[in-house]
């Protein structure tokens, strides 16, 4: 849902220094800097200006910063408030220089940003509108305030320009291929979550954010499974935080692709599969770890070791079924889905007191970090059994291995042409000829796996640039 946040204190001021500078602009020598943006479905040449840094206010609405809003819920609250107040402008400015997944440290893009602006000024205007709010360019002024500069290039939209103008015209910008410095993967999915609740059709949205319908289907449902496991964390003193997942990417991915797929065979053995990669994410497993885990991951190596004070209580789970004539009875279904997703709420309610900091008392602190350092050595050593016998699986599946052959053999050739320089040996003729065979073998490749996988990884879609496929 779009917000309308007002304007600035300073919007009627601001007006009038703009409509100053538009003046000076017409009336000087020489031909006046345009920049071209899309508005209300068209392209549109506007004019650029100089503006004063300490005028321009930073966008309330930013889609680059939505989720690091709640690392401090009593500054958000105050943003909400009154987004326009000193205070509230100085959290935007904190939020815009902080890394996405830990606002507590600078941003390394920030520090690049800065650097880049340091020794080659601006090359790029920003966007304002009438009233002084940045719909481009928040984090180059910050940068720039922080390096002490005095003014900004910034392009000027119609007077005409509302917040459904601004939170549109922002979005395509910030979704430009080109574009300097991307939206954390938390905030891409706030905007896609966006553009949905706008009623625009899912090709439409595909298009504007320069990917596949498939993709938006499946950033979607990761979507719902973080706001699922945010509920799940909750404490009543501490929750879980959507800018907590910033740097699972890749294995929210992984767990969408193995979830369908299993899904597609058998429901409770993809929840059993969901579950137990979703405890590996919460643990901060690598994504090479927790595609070890599959349906029988609890069954055969974790619950051998789970120590029974790790074993959180089951309260939903279906009764024991008894088999007539055995005098026995054995869980039914469903029973080892809900043991699992109580092992993973225990693990969610520990990470999120944890992350609470000074929230939580330190006694809380201290058993939420027992909980999950006791639960990340058994994890471990569970995995590793896992690991050594999905490979042994995996080996009848012989492209991945080819793939890592053929690294091991790049990786001899590499050490190869280093002695070879030394040496003047090197049959320069015959290795370019190699490296042309090389390449007409990596897109025949990538034609292959763009046929058998639908939703590239990033070592797919490396590949496709590499060879210069059309996505």
């Amino acid at each position: 849902m779009l917000i309308d946040f007002g304007q600035p204190h300073e919007a009627a001021g601001n007006r009038e220094l703009v409509a100053h500078r538009l003046k000076e602009l017409h009336s000087g020598i020489g031909v006046p800097e345009t920049l071209t943006v899309e508005w209300r479905g068209k392209p549109i040449h506007i004019e650029v200006i100089d503006m004063p840094v300490e005028v321009l206010r930073y966008n309330p609405g930013t889609h680059r910063i939505r989720a690091q809003r709640a690392y401090d819920p009593a500054r958000d609250q105050a943003l909400t408030r009154d987004p326009w107040s000193p205070e509230s402008q100085d959290y935007l400015h904190f939020l815009l220089k902080a890394l996405p997944a830990d606002p507590s440290r600078t941003d390394k893009a920030f520090e690049d940003l800065s650097e880049s602006l340091r020794e080659y000024q601006q090359n790029e205007p920003g966007l304002i509108t009438h009233e002084g709010i940045l719909v481009n360019g928040n984090t180059r002024r910050a940068a720039l305030k922080e390096l002490g500069r005095t003014s900004m290039r910034v392009g000027v939209l119609p007077e005409s320009c509302e917040w459904s103008d601004i939170h549109a015209v922002e979005l395509s910008l910030q979704l430009r291929p080109d574009t300097r410095r991307d939206y954390s993967y938390i905030n891409h999915l706030l905007a896609l979550e966006e553009q949905v609740a706008l009623g625009k059709p899912m090709p439409e949205i595909a298009r504007n954010f320069h990917t596949t319908t498939p993709a938006c289907d499946r950033d979607l449902w990761i979507l719902a499974q973080l706001r699922d496991l945010i509920s799940r964390s909750a404490t009543g003193t501490a929750s879980l935080r959507l800018m907590d997942f910033e740097e699972a990417k890749e294995r929210f991915f992984e767990l969408y692709r193995a979830y369908n797929t299993e899904s597609a065979r058998n429901r409770e053995r993809a929840d059993l599969l969901k579950e137990g990669r979703l405890s590996a994410i919460v643990l901060e497993f690598a994504k090479t770890d927790v595609r070890f885990i599959q349906p029988d991951f609890q069954e055969r190596f974790l619950d051998q070791r789970l120590p029974a004070e790790l074993r959180p209580a089951r309260t939903d789970a279906a009764p024991a079924v008894a088999i007539p004539g055995l005098g026995r009875t054995v869980q039914a279904a469903g029973a080892s889905v809900a043991a699992a997703k109580a092992l993973t709420d225990s693990l969610l309610q520990a990470k999120a007191v944890k992350a609470a900091g000074a929230a939580a008392t330190p006694e809380e602190q201290t058993a939420a970090a027992e909980v999950l350092d006791r639960t990340r050595d058994v994890f471990n050593e569970a995995l590793e059994f896992a690991g050594k016998d999905f490979r042994l699986r995996k080996k009848r599946l012989a492209a991945p291995d080819r793939v890592t052959d053929a690294c091991k053999d790049l990786e001899q050739c590499v050490t190869d042409l280093v002695l070879a320089r030394g040496n003047g040996s090197l049959d320069e003729g015959a290795f370019d000829d190699a490296l042309l065979k090389l390449r007409t073998i990596m897109e025949r490749v990538a034609v292959e796996a763009g046929k058998s996988v639908p939703l590239p990884g990033e070592g797919l879609a490396w590949l496709n640039v590499a060879v210069g496929k059309q996505q």
